[in-house]
């Protein structure tokens, strides 16, 4: 039964695909060499022949990264990727954009991370946002995914403007953000640069650390292609940024199919967070008394959540518990509760 729920729901999120695909038709791809460089774990990066295509590696010495050359002030930023395969338990992958090298206690991020699977369970990530520094605030969201992404390449993209934040998997808004005058600086506003990783969090990532990363497993491969840099890039030195230099990058960005959310693609986005949305930090009242100001609460939607931010009804794929810290929270001494469980 479980596995026919499953193929509606992909039928019915397919069916959106087609209605949607044409917000990325005119997104240009970029060459490894021409925008991105090695972050660590040099010798566990391959290249493709092409440059369009790279490996990242995990095994029992280190893991593996890179990054963007430039610091965007807002852009388009995306990749398609292909997860590691059989049991990668312990193991984080995360595509993200961070100013952390530049701006160490007041810097911005924007996240997606998937945190690691025992084989025959659905994969769980997350989507994250920090502004200047605030990562005792984060903002976590936690998701099951209707697919197996280690099976093949699937698009995942995020949209960063100075009026809202759109993150997408494939053609299917999954979360947005919408900028309002309350969140001051918790709104991520200086020049960021795009990163990947992968890495062992045993300690968190899975069932709160009830399983472990299994080299046994190793090497564990991530597979990036078609990487896309699209905004106003800005020098890494630069801490202090004329916004006025990027204006015209940031009119097309706001002119852009991708950034802007039509009545289909609500409609996708409200099934998606229905179906597989099992954490929200806006439903949590435990961490938060009152719900942060970019909150809109759904009081249908809020119905179906605890006071910790958990799903009041869960099935054997959603047997899930509070998220604990994310890449950007592991040091921070706060911990918001136990990790999810099976």
């Amino acid at each position: 039964m479980d596995f026919i729920r499953m193929k509606i729901s992909l039928s019915v999120l397919l069916f959106f695909h087609v209605w949607l695909c044409r917000a990325f038709n005119d997104v240009s791809t970029i060459p490894f060499n021409k925008g991105f460089s090695h972050l660590f774990g040099d010798g566990n990066i391959l290249h493709a022949n092409d440059d369009n295509s790279l490996q990242l590696h995990l095994n029992q010495n280190t893991g593996s990264g890179f990054k963007s050359s430039d610091l965007y002030n807002h852009g388009f930023f995306s990749a398609k990727i292909k997860l590691p395969s059989d049991y990668t338990a312990g193991i984080v992958v995360a595509f993200y954009t961070t100013n952390q090298d530049v701006f160490k206690k007041t810097h911005d991020e924007l996240d997606f991370e998937f945190l690691g699977n025992i084989r025959g369970k659905a994969w769980r990530f997350q989507t994250n946002m920090y502004g200047n520094g605030s990562t005792h605030r984060g903002r976590e969201e936690r998701y099951t995914l209707w697919f197996d992404p280690s099976k093949e390449f699937h698009r995942y993209s995020i949209l960063w403007t100075n009026k809202n934040i759109i993150f997408y998997i494939d053609d299917v808004p999954i979360r947005e953000i919408v900028r309002n005058d309350a969140m001051g600086g918790d709104y991520p506003s200086k020049p960021m640069g795009l990163y990947a990783t992968i890495w062992d969090a045993s300690d968190w990532a899975t069932s709160g650390g009830k399983y472990k990363t299994n080299y046994k497993f190793a090497p564990f491969i991530a597979e990036f292609t078609d990487l896309v840099l699209n905004g106003c890039a800005m020098d890494p030195l630069e801490q202090v940024v004329n916004p006025s230099l990027c204006d015209e990058k940031d009119v097309e960005l706001q002119k852009a199919d991708f950034s802007r959310i039509t009545s289909r693609q609500r409609m996708a986005m409200k099934r998606f967070r229905a179906k597989y949305m099992y954490y929200s930090y806006c439903y949590d009242s435990l961490r938060y008394s009152v719900p942060p100001p970019e909150c809109e609460i759904d009081p249908v939607e809020q119905q179906r959540f605890k006071e910790t931010g958990r799903l009041k009804f869960i099935n054997k794929h959603h047997g899930h518990r509070h998220p604990k810290k994310s890449r950007s929270e592991v040091l921070d001494a706060r911990n918001y509760g136990n990790e999810d469980e099976e």
